[in-house]
């Protein structure tokens, strides 16, 4: 599982021109699925991400969390963090986990973070084509891959 974090002003998503999800300050979170991908990823990742002292305090530092700020989320699937552009100019996508397992984590991780922040998060469409704007803050943007974070 990979987890695109952006520290944002303000993001929001749209589909077929009308927004679907919408937050002020926060986090965008681009989520990807691999093959090897399971249910018991998604608690510490989630536990991982909106816990992260992203946010600067008095002092100017990185040393709040989401849920210190009040900040809000917008989660995006987003099969894409699993390209594989070693050979050739096409990336591949083999090692991304099929769309019907795939989405049936990327509901169950939205439901974990809503449940976890105390209320409704924001998402885009899975599968759908999405047009993401962002005003980046910092810009901070760091990734968060399964490998690393849940040993």
């Amino acid at each position: 599982m990979r987890i695109v974090i952006q520290r944002v002003k303000n993001a929001s998503v749209k589909i077929d021109g009308t927004v679907k999800g919408a937050i002020g300050q926060g986090i965008l979170a681009l989520v990807g699925f691999c093959e090897d991908d399971t249910e018991q990823l998604l608690e510490p990742m989630a536990e991982k991400m909106i816990n992260l002292r992203i946010f600067e305090d008095s002092d100017e530092k990185m040393n709040l969390s989401l849920t210190d700020v009040g900040g809000e989320l917008l989660a995006i699937s987003q099969f894409t963090l699993y390209a594989d552009c070693r050979k050739g100019r096409r990336p591949s996508f083999t090692s991304a986990k099929r769309p019907d397992e795939a989405e049936a984590l990327y509901d169950k991780f939205v439901e974990l973070c809503e449940m976890k922040m105390g209320h409704k998060i924001q998402t885009g469409s899975f599968g759908a084509d999405m047009k993401v704007e962002l005003l980046n803050d910092g810009p901070v943007t760091i990734v968060l891959d399964s490998t690393e974070i849940v040993k």
